[in-house]
């Protein structure tokens, strides 16, 4: 299961006949989200979201979509950003 579901394809595609352009490549989508392309395959691979498109055409998505799960942000963000799951970070003197 995606966490973030895109719409019913018959809405995306009257979507676009109306003129409201929902659907982007990889670039489009990072640019969307303010991520790198790298983290948007990262995200189809945790099933944060999953292309609407994805063929010999090219790897498409829906916009509207990946800006959500843009502002829906990381499950966990730690206290201490320098701390990881060996524990917090020690210099040796």
């Amino acid at each position: 299961m995606v966490a973030y579901p895109n719409p019913d394809g018959l809405d995306i595609h009257f979507a676009q006949i109306e003129g409201d352009p929902q659907l982007g490549d990889l670039w489009e989508a990072a640019r969307e989200a303010g991520v790198k392309p790298g983290t948007i395959h990262v995200w189809v691979t945790r099933k944060k979201i999953e292309p609407v498109l994805d063929g010999e055409a090219g790897t498409y998505f829906h916009l509207p979509t990946v800006r959500q799960a843009a502002a829906g942000g990381a499950k966990f963000t730690p206290g201490n950003p320098a701390a990881n799951s060996r524990g917090p970070h020690v210099h040796a003197a």
